[in-house]
């Protein structure tokens, strides 16, 4: 079994029930903030990577994509 609360604490003293089977058991506690931490994520575009290679590595990239390509459609 896990435990998970989120909360907002209203001070610097959070209090803790555990389960009665956690008593004499090593558990782990992890205190993060989820303000900084991006659960869902914005889905990418098209637009998001504009720029991101320069255009010999993406000719590059193109060239080598295009050979795995034709490899594909050889006898084997």
């Amino acid at each position: 079994d896990m435990v998970r609360t989120i909360l907002t604490p209203a001070n610097t003293h959070i209090e803790l029930d555990i389960p009665a089977e956690y008593i004499g058991k090593r558990v782990e506690i992890t205190c993060l903030p989820l303000d900084d931490i991006d659960v869902v994520g914005k889905k990418k575009t098209m637009a998001d990577f504009l720029g991101i290679l320069s255009r010999k590595t993406g000719d590059e990239l193109q060239e080598s994509i295009r050979k795995s390509r034709s490899e594909w459609e050889r006898d084997i």
